[in-house]
């Protein structure tokens, strides 16, 4: 490393941020570099830190908005790979598997399937790189990482240290984890999962997911099974990466489905009868604590955001309200105003504040 910045980095003009991300927006970086090992993800990192320098650590850009004045700093792209299964540490009935962060997460997914392991499979067809799964903690169609992570390696930028998390270290809530809490703070290096090893299901307990198999609630599929039904409900709702359907052209859900305490879920359905009659029920499914998780796609259908709401440059996917969607012609300024359309109409109608699932950095 050299003062003046990374050995291989590249500058601004041959770096549009857009390129790198699935809602291809954004503008420029100052300066941007492919880590492809841990080591150099570390020194990257660590050296940028010495020098005071602005970093973004940049996945596979599927849960990121930048702006388009771009981020005015270092970009740095997680390009580690590998799969390891240590011999030491593998049990009757489970599988062990240490994970680069720079891994294709829906690679794993499928190499989990085939391979008979569970635990994944109600979330393939999920975009990015294995090292953001436990920072958001994904989780779809019944199914959260936070189920199988063992523990993660992570720099902890703080002291410049590399550090080993175990699940209970990790924080993990809904959508959310010690690492999204804290910003910044962690780079994820690898994680370790424990997987069953059982050639079928976890128990389905998702209704739609249950419907698409055919199946009670509770059973269990075969795992190939479960993860055609998955990618199949994916694409249907526009969620499964296609270069050629502008529904794809998202960042996934752009709203969590709002957890409320049980006085707030019951004020939320007197606004509901208020406004719908009384056979309207928002729906609720039991959350930590006492709370209820409701559904934000039936909030914002429900204020009025149908499917395609928009104009030219950007609107509401045709197939779910949940992603905003680039039409080809957007700025990260349509977008965040479309987003805050949405979450002031929802608002005003139900009482609700829509979060922001993706994380939004550099100038708007």
């Amino acid at each position: 490393m050299e003062d003046g910045g990374p050995a291989g980095a590249v500058p601004d003009q041959a770096v549009r941020l857009a390129d790198l991300t699935t809602l291809r927006l954004g503008g420029r970086a100052r300066s941007y570099v492919e880590a492809t090992s841990e080591g150099e993800l570390v020194s990257i990192i660590g050296a940028a830190d010495h020098r005071r320098e602005p970093v973004l650590v940049l996945g596979g850009g599927s849960n990121l908005v930048v702006g388009d004045g771009g981020f005015d700093g270092l970009v740095v792209a997680v390009r580690t790979r590998g799969v390891d299964i240590p011999a030491a540490q593998q049990h009757p009935g489970h599988a062990t598997v240490d994970v680069a962060a720079g891994e294709p997460w829906d690679g794993l997914v499928e190499r989990a399937v085939a391979t008979g392991w569970s635990g994944l499979e109600c979330l393939s067809g999920i975009p990015g790189l294995v090292g953001a799964s436990p920072i958001q903690n994904v989780g779809a169609y019944g199914q959260e990482v936070s189920g199988v992570i063992e523990r993660v390696r992570a720099l902890d930028r703080s002291t410049g240290r590399i550090r080993t998390l175990t699940a209970a270290d990790c924080g993990f809530g809904y959508r959310s984890s010690r690492f999204k809490a804290e910003p910044g703070r962690f780079v994820v290096l690898a994680v370790r999962f424990t997987l069953p090893v059982e050639g079928a299901s976890a128990p389905i307990r998702y209704p739609e997911l249950a419907a698409a198999l055919g199946v009670g609630a509770g059973a269990r599929v075969p795992l190939s099974d479960a993860r055609a039904a998955v990618l199949s409900l994916r694409s249907g709702k526009g969620m499964v990466l296609d270069p050629a359907d502008h529904d794809t052209w998202s960042a996934g859900s752009f709203f969590t489905n709002p957890v409320l305490d049980a006085t707030s879920y019951g004020a939320l359905r007197a606004r509901v009868t208020e406004h719908l009659g009384p056979a309207a029920i928002p729906p609720g499914y039991p959350a930590a604590d006492g709370a209820v998780k409701t559904s934000a796609a039936w909030l914002i259908e429900r204020a009025g955001f149908v499917r395609g709401y928009g104009n030219e440059r950007v609107r509401l996917s045709t197939k779910h309200t949940l992603a905003l969607t680039n039409r080809g012609s957007a700025t990260t300024a349509d977008l965040l105003a479309l987003a805050a359309e949405v979450q002031r109409g929802v608002g005003q109608t139900f009482g609700v504040q829509l979060s922001l699932e993706p994380v939004v950095v550099g100038e708007v």
